[in-house]
């Protein structure tokens, strides 16, 4: 698990917003609802939960201090 600041990564950006399955269940209407995770995935939704509230992202720490 990573604590701390998270490195951005473009490569990953890419393909995630690129992925053969994302589109497949975008396309077949699929989504759940903001909030829902737990049902499609509880696994990752607690791991995720616990990584976005113990790293931050440096970007987002950057565009406050130059706002």
């Amino acid at each position: 698990m990573k604590i701390g600041m998270r490195k951005p990564s473009l490569k990953k950006r890419i393909r995630a917003r690129t992925s053969l399955k994302r589109q497949i269940v975008h396309r077949a209407g699929l989504k759940m609802p903001r909030g829902y995770g737990w049902v499609r995935n509880p696994k990752k939704y607690i791991y995720n939960k616990v990584y976005n509230r113990t790293s931050f992202d440096a970007i987002k720490i950057l565009k406050k201090l130059f706002k």
